[in-house]
């Protein structure tokens, strides 16, 4: 009888053993979505007091209930592990992030990261940029010449570890990129712009851009640049600039060629740092591009 009493105590203990493991298990929800694609993952896990999670990417966390934003297409294999204790469980789904259908460019910052679509209208202007952020042309190079209530300037190659005081803003490649005025792009704040040095043709640096900061204007200083610069603004890019601001006298002197359209504080937290006397900031702030595929 003791025996058996013995056999099935042990009988229990297993039991309860097992049922004590943790089982890992989650959902994915707002899966298929185009880059950069933000997804939520509902942890349905049991009996377990803590998480790994692998997302596939190069990324990992510890939340129980994680939220991870991809920034390229492809597929990619999320990997959950819970445990309790000593014990652990694991479980792998798949997610599939698709191109974006717009040509998209991530600019990072100390400051924050932001996310700008290139216009299709100016293929000039995108294909020339694209191919200069694939290369890492602009990778550790600083933002060069901050004005608040302006805009502040980037893409100047001299300005990689460039020396406190060293004058900037004429570097670039040997080349100009022709003019593309288009009629619906503006210089509202966020507007990606390429600089310039006076040339009758207007033509463009071959890597030098700005990001319009700008101030507010009334619908009357808006009539007037309409008359004197011979330009039509849309109900949309009137709303814009006497709401959000921009540069309207720069429109049809200069190619917009994009918008920042996530980020526009970013534009405010380095147009408002310490500058020197020729509009650089006192500590420089490098950037980073790179394309959303």
């Amino acid at each position: 009888m003791r025996h058996q009493n013995f056999i099935i105590v042990a009988v229990l203990l297993t039991l309860l053993s097992s049922c004590s493991k943790p089982i890992a298990n989650f959902v994915i929800r707002d899966a298929g979505k185009t880059a950069p694609a933000k997804v939520v993952f509902n942890n349905e896990s049991k009996k377990a007091d803590r998480f790994e999670w692998d997302f596939g990417d190069g990324k990992k966390s510890s939340d129980s209930l994680p939220t991870h934003e991809y920034r390229r297409s492809g597929n990619y294999f999320i990997t959950l592990r819970a445990f309790k204790g000593k014990k652990v469980s694991e479980t792998k789904r798949q997610i599939s992030v698709e191109a974006p259908l717009e040509c998209l460019v991530e600019i990072e910052t100390e400051f924050g990261t932001m996310l700008a679509v290139l216009s299709s209208k100016t293929p000039l202007h995108r294909d020339n940029f694209i191919n200069l952020a694939e290369e890492g042309y602009y990778d550790d190079l600083i933002f060069h010449r901050v004005i608040s209530d302006f805009m502040i300037q980037g893409g100047d190659p001299n300005s990689r570890n460039a020396p406190a005081g060293t004058m900037l803003g004429t570097g670039g490649p040997d080349y100009k990129i022709k003019a593309e005025f288009v009629d619906t792009l503006f210089h509202t704040k966020g507007a990606l712009a390429a600089a310039r040095t006076n040339n009758p043709a207007k033509e463009s640096s071959g890597s030098q851009f700005y990001i319009v900061q700008g101030k507010k204007w009334t619908a009357e200083q808006l009539d007037y640049f309409e008359g004197s610069k011979g330009v039509r603004y849309t109900p949309e890019a009137r709303k814009a600039y006497i709401e959000n601001g921009g540069t309207p006298h720069l429109d049809k002197e200069y190619t917009v060629f994009g918008h920042i359209i996530k980020g526009l504080d970013i534009i405010d937290k380095i147009a408002a740092v310490s500058k020197d006397g020729n509009d650089r900031p006192t500590q420089d702030i490098k950037m980073k591009i790179k394309v959303i595929k």
